[in-house]
């Protein structure tokens, strides 16, 4: 788990501004949700017989002996809240949220213990055109924050029938090879041998490659809706590669997966990944619901805008007062409290823990504001303040006070 200092936090909120306005823009609400569950819910959403579960969560009994888990994903947390307050109950919803995740897995470049992760979700909605909205969502994203070293990669997995009839073709060919398996896939032949192919055993990946191919097995249903989703994506300009290796690591997916993948960060690794999950409610209870929806990571996403020569908006002061000699001080702060009435958003810093004049424009300079106010004694009986162009060349002027919020108005526009 790591801090993140001050140095970084402006490019992270300029970030996630953008993701919220463009999320947004596209109807989504915000959702806001526990950071714990009752372990179960991730038991019979995730599924136990996946990485998660069986080897990430951080699950511990509170004082009552109940099992409860620090979130290791969204989904089923924001799937548990609208059954548990009839959000769902005819009714279709576009939500979205965001927030730290907690899995213990190997720390890596851009994955932590405790990560960050922004989600949305759209439930009540069947068809391919919600599927296309949301990964061309996610495009638009790449394109607002200039980011090319990104790529998509779509899936199909079917329907629950497809994927029974598509794990007994696994079962019987990974059964044909199983003395060259290793442990973990051997433990999940009989259980979930789609993970079979989630392996990331080098030595497996021949394997692997060889196995039957999910598409090849797809229904009409399955078919046309795959079909109607890559028409739109065309239709919309986006461009992807179709992965038929792609499953995505949970058990509640069907039809729909979508990864957007970069080797902008080292080895390729996903940004952002979604899919489908058409039974997830009715597994936890609720009626048969569709919904689909994606996470992305937000440290990758920082790191690979960086990587992309992104730069975050300055969090700079616009404005540094200077208060030197008897009395300034206290019209400093009044005047700072002024000028904050008068301008929306302006950022303004008042010198703190006295020092020499020479001292306060040191840090007048540091604090990269655009304008140094210099309030002295004998701007304090004319009325007036010194008005200092801290990144120019421009000659220092007097400006009276009750001119100054016009003047500096013209200044940062």
């Amino acid at each position: 788990m790591n801090d993140i200092l001050p140095d970084v936090t402006g490019t992270w909120r300029y970030l996630e501004s953008i993701v919220q306005e463009i999320v947004e823009s596209y109807g989504y609400s915000e959702i806001r949700l526990p950071l714990m569950e009752h372990t179960e819910l991730f038991k019979r959403s995730i599924g136990e017989v996946t990485d998660i579960v069986e080897k990430e969560m951080y699950t511990f009994p509170d004082r009552n002996g109940e099992s409860l888990t620090l979130r290791p994903e969204a989904t089923a947390g924001l799937v548990r809240a609208g059954m548990t307050n009839g959000l769902f109950h005819n009714q279709k919803q576009k939500l979205w949220t965001s927030g730290p995740m907690f899995r213990y897995e190997k720390p890596q470049q851009g994955r932590y213990r405790q990560f960050y992760q922004f989600d949305v979700e759209a439930v009540g909605y069947s068809g391919p055109d919600v599927d296309a909205e949301l990964i061309i969502m996610s495009a638009r994203m790449w394109q607002r924050l200039a980011i090319s070293k990104i790529s998509l990669q779509i899936n199909s997995l079917g329907t629950p029938a497809v994927r029974e009839r598509y794990r007994a073709e696994l079962v019987e060919y990974f059964s044909g090879v199983k003395n060259q398996l290793d442990e973990d896939s051997i433990r999940r032949l009989e259980q979930n041998p789609l993970r079979i192919l989630d392996s990331k055993n080098p030595d497996m990946q021949a394997i692997v490659d060889a196995a039957p191919i999910m598409l090849d097995y797809l229904d009409e249903e399955s078919a046309a809706h795959f079909a109607g989703l890559r028409a739109l994506l065309e239709a919309a300009g986006v461009t992807y590669t179709v992965n038929p290796r792609l499953v995505r690591g949970l058990d509640y997916y069907s039809h729909t997966v979508f990864e957007w993948v970069t080797d902008a960060l080292g080895s390729q690794g996903a940004v952002c990944s979604g899919g489908r999950y058409d039974g997830l409610v009715e597994k936890l209870g609720g009626r048969a619901t569709p919904a689909i929806g994606w996470a992305m990571g937000i440290e990758r996403l920082v790191a690979l805008y960086e990587v992309s020569g992104g730069e975050a908006p300055t969090s700079d002061a616009d404005v540094y007062i200077a208060a030197v000699g008897e009395g300034t001080l206290e019209r400093a702060f009044s005047l700072a409290e002024e000028l904050r009435d008068s301008i929306t958003g302006i950022r303004i810093e008042t010198n703190l823990g006295g020092g020499s004049f020479k001292s306060q424009m040191k840090r007048a300079d540091k604090s990269g504001a655009a304008v140094a106010l210099i309030l002295g004694e004998q701007e304090l009986a004319d009325g007036c303040v010194g008005f200092k162009a801290m990144r120019s060349t421009e000659e220092q002027i007097s400006v009276a006070f009750d001119q100054l919020a016009e003047t500096l108005k013209k200044k940062l526009n």
